[in-house]
């Protein structure tokens, strides 16, 4: 079981950042069959072979992502696809 740790600053603010993880959790919803919920600022997600959370702050967001046996082999790939897509989100 692989495990993916990410964190990025941000400039957007608390409620802009969570607008823009509420939009990639349906994306990922709708691509993927990803299930998803909040907790406060805290949006967790689970689909078959991944599992993770998304802690939306002030200025910084954190991703964690437990990967099963089948997607471990590709985390190299799925860590930089997350770090590119932070990147490109979290631009103010």
């Amino acid at each position: 079981m692989a495990k993916i740790d990410i964190q990025r600053p941000h400039s957007l603010g608390r409620e802009a950042a969570r607008e823009k993880a509420e939009y990639l959790a349906q994306r990922l919803a709708n691509e993927y069959g990803v299930r998803y919920q909040w907790q406060d600022d805290v949006l967790e997600f689970k689909r078959s072979g991944a599992d993770g959370r998304i802690e939306v702050g002030e200025d910084q967001v954190r991703v964690q992502l437990n990967l099963g046996l089948m997607l471990s082999a590709l985390s190299g790939t799925i860590k930089r696809e997350i770090e590119q897509v932070l990147d490109k989100h979290l631009k103010a």
